[in-house]
């Protein structure tokens, strides 16, 4: 008697290399996914995108995920700002593991330190591009997969928001407009989902230990990421593996109750 292999659930997951993206990496490997990591990297000398002053992930810091977990990630450099190139990486899941059902849209940079009137339109642009039409090109290339695999009803798309997306913060505006934005997005999302089984979530993390708390750190002239402590009624910092767990948990089938939600993981951010 043949016994029926045991189909493992497949993830792709943007902003992979480091922070929240690489612990949620860790989360679903450790619960059997299969996972494509994306990661736009940084080579050394290369330019950043406009506005961005502290240095992105490097693409030894995504092949990594590779080394840990060989034969259930895959690793590509993509930047989500690239529809098409975000498109080949969701084809890449489904030729390598036969199937997706998951997203997560992590990728994310943050800009600040001046007030909205004196914020150059280009760095507007750049939080836009990267925190926004990202999480809109990761959509587009994943639920049309999701829609035509065999159990749309368990196919999870979670976006990374941010605390941020729903209160104001000093000289971060343009941050405010992308958060909120991803908010909107998934709501959109979801409501154009309705009927299929594929469900849409974001998650809005406060302030966690991670390289873009650092830099959030140095565009308010701070000597470290400890001062945001007092920001949470939990007085300490978030960790992103326990942002990771949020979002495995949105992830799962049982998460579909969720559906057009976004899910507050912030640690009792009051800003």
């Amino acid at each position: 008697m043949d016994v029926p292999r045991q189909v493992s659930r497949v993830a792709l997951v943007t902003g992979a290399a480091r922070g929240i993206g690489r612990a949620t990496v860790h989360a679903l490997c450790s619960e059997g996914y299969s996972v494509v990591a994306v990661d736009a990297c940084s080579a050394e000398g290369s330019t950043r995108p406009e506005g961005v002053s502290y240095p992105l992930a490097t693409e030894a810091d995504l092949r990594a995920l590779e080394l840990a977990y060989p034969g259930q990630v895959v690793c590509r450099v993509v930047d989500v700002r690239d529809a098409g190139a975000m498109r080949e990486a969701a084809n890449v899941a489904v030729d390598t593991f036969e199937r997706l059902d998951v997203a997560v849209a992590a990728a994310a940079i943050i800009i600040g330190g001046r007030p909205l009137w004196e914020t150059p339109e280009a760095h507007l642009r750049t939080l836009l591009e990267v925190d926004v039409l990202g999480v809109w090109n990761t959509a587009a290339a994943v639920v049309p997969h999701m829609l035509t695999g065999p159990e749309p009803h368990g196919c999870r798309f979670v976006a990374l928001a941010s605390a941020a997306g729903s209160r104001g913060l000093f000289h971060l505006a343009g941050y405010n407009v992308a958060k909120h934005a991803v908010v909107g997005l998934v709501r959109g999302l979801a409501a154009d989902l309705v009927g299929t089984g594929v469900t849409a979530v974001s998650v809005s993390p406060g302030s966690t230990d991670t390289d873009m708390l650092a830099a959030t750190a140095e565009i308010y002239g701070l000597p470290d990421t400890s001062e945001f402590a007092r920001t949470q009624l939990s007085r300490r910092l978030l960790q992103a593996d326990e942002i990771a767990a949020t979002i495995a948990f949105c992830c799962s089938v049982p998460a579909a109750v969720l559906n057009g939600s976004d899910v507050l993981a912030s640690g009792g951010f009051s800003g």
